[in-house]
């Protein structure tokens, strides 16, 4: 299948160099002077320096040209990229190919879901999904076996498409809760921040697991409100990424949290991290959405005051250890 993999950051390059092992794939990125090191090095030494580049790659920063004659668009910008690329892409091709996307958040200031910015910018009929899981850009760039989820509202689509980019190391389950796979992709990265910070402060595996079992029930009740069904988020998407992005040491959010802990201001951490931690963009939104639905998210809103409202960590640490006791299940 011929691919075209937009957006050459780490996640986007992983993708392009994981299926280039089997399909024809072009790798397009809006910087040129990037895409040109990134053809001259046949690596990405920004983001992944462990990575080179399979043979057949290829590599353009001409939009058209990585479009041209593509079977599949999959779009790997962050999250406030998708519009603007979405735009782009409708302007360039006149009948539409299947779009995938791979981003995890929600739009900034509108708190949508990415298939909701797809939905606004996509003409009607073309078929779309979502591609999300516990997946680090570098170990799937490197051909470390991971497992990710691909869901569209056509469930036919989503099977389809995810025999199709299926092998053995990385596999692909499919799925039609497209938003139950974004809402683990997105508030996942959140609690991840939340997890930084517990381990920066050296509260222990204890409060770790505790944190991410009650990450879990924030993120199940959000997403059952917006429409997403409970397994979902018992799966890759959701228990799988969440695990994944709070214990590995890859993880930029929890990085975010493990900086906070110590100190630093959020300014200079985003800054020295050099890539883009999703948990910090979506976090308001998130929590905007939990309070318009009136769903009650204690450690988003303990992130939040972490990260906008200049409260000390310790005092945010401690307002959410002295909660009340509750049940833990609501029937």
């Amino acid at each position: 299948m011929k691919l075209a993999v937009l957006g050459a950051g780490a996640w986007g390059t992983a993708l392009a160099i994981s299926f280039a092992r089997k399909h024809d794939v072009t790798l397009w990125g809006r910087n040129t002077d990037h895409m040109a090191a990134l053809a001259a090095d046949r690596l990405n030494r920004q983001y992944l320096p462990e990575c080179p580049f399979p043979e057949g790659l290829k590599i353009t920063a001409d939009l058209a040209a990585a479009l041209a004659g593509a079977e599949l668009i999959m779009i790997v910008t962050a999250s406030a990229g998708l519009r603007s690329t979405l735009k782009q892409v409708v302007a360039l091709m006149p009948s539409l190919v299947p779009v995938v996307w791979a981003c995890k958040g929600f739009e900034a200031q509108t708190a949508l879901l990415p298939h909701k910015v797809v939905e606004q910018e996509l003409p009607a009929g073309v078929p779309s999904a979502v591609l999300s899981g516990p997946s680090f850009a570098k170990e799937v760039g490197l051909g470390l076996p991971a497992a990710v989820t691909i869901a569209s509202h056509d469930k036919a689509f989503a099977v389809e498409l995810a025999a199709k980019l299926h092998s053995s190391r990385l596999r692909m389950y499919s799925s039609d809760d497209v938003v139950g796979v974004e809402v683990g992709g997105a508030v996942k990265n959140v609690m991840a921040i939340a997890a930084g910070i517990a381990d920066g402060m050296k509260l222990g595996h204890n409060a770790r697991a505790a944190l991410i079992t009650r990450g879990l029930a924030e993120i199940t009740r959000l997403g059952v409100k917006l429409g997403g069904r409970v397994e979902t988020f018992m799966g890759l998407a959701g228990v799988g990424d969440l695990i994944l992005t709070c214990t590995g040491d890859l993880s930029r959010n929890r990085r975010v949290g493990l900086l906070m802990a110590e100190g630093k201001k959020l300014d200079q951490i985003l800054h020295d991290l050099g890539h883009v931690a999703e948990g910090v963009a979506s976090a308001r939104e998130i929590l905007r959405l939990a309070q318009e639905n009136g769903v009650e998210m204690p450690i988003t809103h303990s992130v939040c005051r972490a990260l906008f409202d200049d409260e000390p960590v310790p005092k945010v640490l401690d307002s959410l250890l002295e909660r009340q006791s509750k049940p833990e299940f609501h029937h």
